[in-house]
């Protein structure tokens, strides 16, 4: 079963455009997987446009909080395991050696392998 890690830019995007993103990523995804994000990205929510909102579904869809002590990207990048990460941190997907979901077109999810 691969983790899905949810970036803080991705869910503030995802909801700026109206995307449901537990519903694309189910459309998208030919594996199993389980919906995870980094304790980081919590802190990060806090305050920003959408962030309340945001932190509500992490906690209705049960989203799984990986405990993380660093700066959010350095802790992805320094992942080790099954993970595909989903962000529009365009620094960030070119520096990533797992697959990428990202938005496409502001309507729709795509899959990077």
């Amino acid at each position: 079963m691969k983790e899905i890690i949810l970036d803080t830019n991705f869910l503030l995007s995802c909801l700026k455009f109206k995307i449901d993103f537990i519903s694309e990523i189910k459309r998208i995804s030919k594996f199993s997987y389980e919906l995870c994000t980094l304790s980081g990205v919590l802190k990060e929510l806090e305050g920003k446009k959408f962030g309340n909102l945001a932190l509500q579904i992490i906690k209705d869809k049960k989203i799984n909080i990986i405990g993380s002590e660093d700066y959010v990207d350095n802790e992805i990048l320094n992942l080790k395991g099954d993970y595909v990460i989903a962000t529009n941190d365009r620094r960030l997907i070119k520096k990533l050696k797992f697959p990428v979901i990202r938005i496409k077109q502001k309507k729709y999810l795509i899959i990077n392998v």
